[in-house]
């Protein structure tokens, strides 16, 4: 059994039924998201191992959070041994308020609403995990509404980090071919890599979906409409043994991409095909045209200044590294307010 199916049967046959009963005024949310391969649907047998199980996100009302004691006593005192035949660990069945779990995950005040610049300070990751899983009870609708509003990125915010990964290509399209050129196949290989990674990136972007971690990047790639037409190309970049190999599947797939871009038609039309860097002896697609082209399109006056500025993209752009990226970077200081690290980032360039 799948563990979303496991949770969802969780609820409504063990949970709710308690919480009915002891609870009858009791208006809570129940789901499934936040962290767990089950919560994207990618969990296998292998999930099992640890960390996997019949469990559920309670959310309930900042003025019921007293009552989270005597919840956790009647779920405690009522608990099966196994369920569906997996032990039951209610540690793994979180209880807190829906403004409490996104400041933990997002690190920003959701009764105030995230600014445009906060959008960048969030992982894909992440917000996948919000907008992923189940909904199995939304008493207020306030987890429904919030999982509308992180659906998907901005339009703007869309655009800029769009446009930076474009840029990222256009900065490295004719490196790979360059240290091939002198006898680098191995950093040729290297650069291609990070290329097809940037082309996989812009993939996810333009079919608006959330990338998520790299242990499910390839597989939800698989699932994307592109995925057909552009799996054997990047497949062909990734097994090239010589740079004018790599070269070539690269351009196939520049060219594809390309085809995709003009299909949103939020931009004028750009090139369909690779063209000459210079007068060197390869072809690039000319990444940087398409990122102007994109930021061109972006109307908020402080996302549109940042574009002009530096277009580094969003945190998932800036670093992947974990630690980085999914450590609670807020200050500490009660009361303080301040902006995390990558907030300030993005001010220091604003300056």
């Amino acid at each position: 059994m799948k563990g979303i199916e496991l949770c969802k049967r969780f609820h409504f046959e063990f949970v709710e039924p308690l919480l009915s009963n002891h609870f009858p005024d009791l208006r809570y949310s129940s789901s499934l998201i936040g962290p767990g391969s089950e919560v994207l649907g990618y969990d296998t047998e292998m999930s099992t191992d640890h960390d996997w199980g019949p469990r559920v996100v309670l959310f309930l009302q900042a003025n019921d959070m007293y009552l989270v004691n005597s919840i956790s006593q009647v779920l405690q005192t009522n608990r099966p041994r196994e369920f569906y035949g997996y032990t039951v660990d209610l540690n793994q069945t979180i209880m807190t308020t829906l403004a409490q779990f996104l400041e933990s995950k997002l690190a920003t005040d959701f009764e105030k609403g995230p600014e445009l610049l906060d959008w960048l300070t969030f992982p894909s990751q992440v917000l996948a995990e919000i907008v992923g899983g189940e909904v199995f009870r939304d008493d207020a609708g306030h987890l429904a509404a919030i999982r509308k509003q992180l659906h998907y990125y901005p339009h703007d915010i869309w655009l800029y980090i769009m446009a930076s990964v474009w840029n990222r290509i256009g900065q490295e399209e004719h490196l790979v071919l360059r240290a091939g050129y002198v006898g680098d196949e191995l950093g040729s290989s290297i650069i291609g890599s990070r290329i097809v990674k940037d082309i996989m990136d812009l993939c996810f972007l333009m079919e608006r979906q959330y990338a998520p971690y790299p242990k499910w990047f390839g597989t939800a790639f698989k699932k994307l409409d592109c995925a057909n037409e552009l799996l054997p190309l990047l497949s062909n970049v990734q097994s090239a043994l010589t740079w004018r190999e790599r070269g070539t599947a690269l351009c196939k797939a520049y060219e594809s991409i390309a085809r995709m871009h003009n299909r949103l038609g939020i931009s004028e039309v750009m090139p369909e095909q690779a063209s000459p860097f210079y007068n060197r002896p390869y072809k690039v697609i000319q990444g940087g045209a398409f990122a102007n082209a994109i930021a061109a399109q972006i109307t908020d006056p402080l996302i549109r200044r940042l574009s002009q500025k530096r277009l580094i993209g969003g945190i998932d752009q800036i670093s992947d590294n974990t630690d980085f990226k999914f450590i609670n970077l807020w200050h500490a200081v009660e009361h303080s307010g301040e902006r995390n690290t990558v907030r300030a980032l993005y001010n220091k360039i604003l300056e």
